[in-house]
């Protein structure tokens, strides 16, 4: 509980003591839930999703019900590691800059709610409540139109949730004697025409939120317009929120659906991990060309988990830790630019690599890692999710692995761009915070590319328990 509290607590203080604050304040609020999140990975001894707060709500049938196990535990990490980061050298510091820093650590409080949550109810509240401060960080940007870029992200995004409340409110009235409790939900039955437009419900509002094609017209513009702490939100975290739903909401209550959507969720994805290589190709704007590539690699994450095996499953609890680290890592060091210079366009740059060493190293390293260049955190779970692809549809992952080429390319072309050539501009020295933001992230993607195997011995058990419920209802082979 204490991981939800602490955030909201944090994002009161600084919405009335912010401008009295700074951004060591912030990282410092937010880095303390790690505190108590150490302390819940040292008591979880056995494999499976355990119940950790469990108290009446409204009624005996809705409960405030939390749990934990190895995959929420690296949600949680991907969480409460990112937002102080953020906190710490992502939020610029102008008129904007307390409002950003109160609403990012109330998200905080929301997502590491959502990826706690064992109840259905619980479940849909903090995947709304997540909603809000978003909502007003991306209406922040200084864009001429910014309510019509925010508006249709909102939109987006509440008929997503709607689906999702209106599957929800099916279940209880009609399966789970009006109970939301997990459990409940995993062991009603459904006829298969049921299964699919129950679970068409869920599905609709994880893919917007990740987004797949043809779910992801929001996703450019709002990525690239929003404040930069808004761009490493949406794409380093919230995203993963509709990942997260995959695996452990859809995939486990509607298994019965999965030979229905996966060929259409499997194309939709390939074509997005093409789509968006080749549109991040053509860029100029760096926030731009970064957009379209969260967009190409969630959706090779998509693929690895609709593709059903245990490969996937741990290839995407994988990589959706990666992406994060990776996404942050890309829009902070755009962020550092546009903050010194006055622009993030390509034609604007070149030469930085002779004003700043370090600054030049730590965008190499992350670039890399996001190219999943071998021996960065890129590259094991971008290598399992393309196998796992394989043992589904060979032709399939033959053209996801276009991802490898093209990905390549676009970071090449923005760090000759904006680092070699001839000097137009010069970086200057970063900020001590700055450089520790930096810090963070370059020691994630160098740790995680020799020792992968820390993250995927963290989840894989409990993941096998999500794997087998799935496997008891029939769906997988």
């Amino acid at each position: 509980m204490e991981l939800i509290l602490l955030p909201v607590i944090s994002a009161a203080l600084f919405a009335i003591f912010g401008k009295k604050l700074n951004q060591w304040v912030a990282f410092a609020l937010s880095a303390i839930p790690l505190i108590f999140l150490i302390s819940l990975v040292n008591s979880h001894t056995n494999p499976g999703w355990t119940t950790i707060w469990d108290t009446t709500w409204l009624s005996v049938n809705f409960r405030f019900t939390l749990g934990y196990d190895g995959f929420t535990g690296l949600m949680l990490f991907l969480t409460n590691i990112l937002v102080p980061v953020i906190l710490l050298a992502g939020v610029r510091n102008d008129e904007n800059k307390t409002k950003i820093t109160a609403l990012a650590l109330l998200m905080q409080g929301a997502l590491n709610g959502v990826f706690m949550a064992k109840d259905g109810l619980m479940f849909y509240i903090f995947w709304e409540l997540a909603l809000i401060p978003i909502y007003f960080i991306t209406l922040s940007m200084k864009h001429k139109d910014a309510f019509k870029i925010t508006l249709r992200f909102f939109i987006y995004t509440f008929v997503g949730s709607l689906a999702m409340l209106a599957s929800l409110m099916y279940i209880v009235l009609n399966k789970t004697n009006l109970s939301f409790a997990y459990q409940d939900m995993l062991n009603a039955t459904y006829s298969l025409n049921e299964a699919i437009l129950i679970g068409g419900g869920f599905l609709i509002a994880f893919l917007v939120k990740i987004p797949i094609i043809p779910f992801h017209s929001w996703q450019a513009d709002t990525y690239t317009e929003s404040p930069s702490a808004g761009s490493m939100l949406l794409s380093g975290i919230m995203l993963k929120m509709g990942l997260y739903g995959l695996m452990r909401w859809f995939m486990p209550l509607f298994p019965e659906s999965l030979d229905f959507y996966r060929p259409w969720i499997m194309a939709f994805a390939v074509a997005g991990i093409i789509y968006g290589a080749i549109i991040a190709l053509r860029q100029n704007d760096m926030k731009r060309m970064i957009a379209f590539s969260s967009l190409s690699h969630v959706a090779l994450i998509t693929a690895g988990i609709i593709s059903g095996n245990k490969t996937g499953f741990s290839g995407a609890s994988l990589q959706m830790f990666v992406h994060g680290v990776n996404a942050v890592g890309l829009f902070l060091m755009v962020e550092i630019i546009e903050s010194k210079l006055g622009t993030r366009n390509l034609d604007q740059l070149g030469g930085l690599a002779k004003t700043n060493r370090l600054f030049t190293i730590s965008f190499v390293i992350i670039a890399l890692g996001a190219a999943a260049v071998p021996f960065t955190n890129g590259f094991p779970g971008e290598f399992l999710l393309l196998k796992s692809v394989f043992e589904v549809k060979p032709v399939l992952a033959v053209l996801s692995g276009l991802t490898i080429i093209l990905c390549a390319a676009y970071m090449l072309r923005m760090l000759q761009f904006s680092l070699f050539g001839e000097g137009k501009v010069e970086i200057g020295n970063l900020a001590i915070h700055q450089s520790l933001a930096l810090f963070i992230v370059i020691a994630m993607v160098i740790a995680i590319g020799f020792f992968p195997q820390f993250i995927l011995d963290f989840v894989n058990e409990d993941l096998e328990q999500v794997f087998s419920s799935i496997e008891l209802k029939g769906a997988l082979a």
